[in-house]
């Protein structure tokens, strides 16, 4: 995907701006960075806990990503530019999608990631739903891996009945990828098994990482 020398210095410029904010206000930790694909297209399937998740997963990754974003956002116009101008991919969700499924196989076959939340929605209770299958035609055809990640920290900053976030620790785990050729070889709902655990896995390594990191900071004297 060609993109002018803005669009690349202002991904890169936030992403560290991000990084920043993030270790700073919210005491982030990542782990399983060299789980990341280095090269080639991948779809990156997280757990899904508030509006943060997005940022919080891309700033993790030294490689560019792509997200899938509700159509409905492109209503308002500030958030519509940022979206766009961050490689979001409008998805349709009362049309079917096909278009925004189209354009992220595009984008997975010219060797793209993409990130998505195969829960469908954010949690209700900081735990991780039952994932939809809807993933798993998108991985087959794209022929690409899936990358599980988790995190944890982001409900409890920013959950569903909340206005504004408010300060805690984050922690995201990323976990071994689910290999294309693996992908082909399982039936779907092995395949949608493996990935679903693969990500609580994450996110259990994530919330214990996070909870001693919270603990450790409350026992710090003032």
């Amino acid at each position: 995907m060609q993109r002018t020398l803005v669009q690349r210095l202002g991904y890169n410029t936030l992403r560290v701006l991000t990084r920043l904010i993030a270790v700073l206000f919210f005491r982030l930790r990542v782990v399983g960075r060299e789980n990341w694909p280095a090269e080639g297209g991948g779809l990156v399937c997280s757990n899904h806990q508030s509006y943060f998740d997005p940022p919080l997963v891309g700033l993790s990754c030294d490689r560019r990503m792509n997200y899938l974003a509700r159509d409905s956002l492109l209503r308002i116009p500030l958030l519509k530019q940022l979206i766009l101008f961050l490689d979001a991919i409008p998805i349709d969700r009362e049309g079917g999608g096909l278009a925004g499924l189209k354009e992220t196989l595009k984008r997975l076959k010219a060797g793209e990631l993409v990130l998505i939340f195969p829960e469908g929605t954010r949690t209700h209770d900081g735990e991780v739903a039952p994932l939809k299958p809807g993933f798993i035609a998108v991985a087959r055809r794209g022929k690409v891996p899936l990358v599980p990640v988790a995190l944890d920290g982001a409900f409890q900053a920013w959950p569903r009945t909340s206005w504004l976030p408010r300060p805690t620790h984050l922690a995201v785990v990323i976990g071994p990828p689910i290999s294309s050729n693996e992908v082909a070889a399982m039936a779907d709902e092995d395949l949608l098994a493996e990935l679903e655990q693969r990500i609580l896995t994450c996110h259990t390594q994530a919330r214990e990482l996070r909870e001693r990191r919270s603990g450790a900071t409350a026992e710090c004297p003032a």
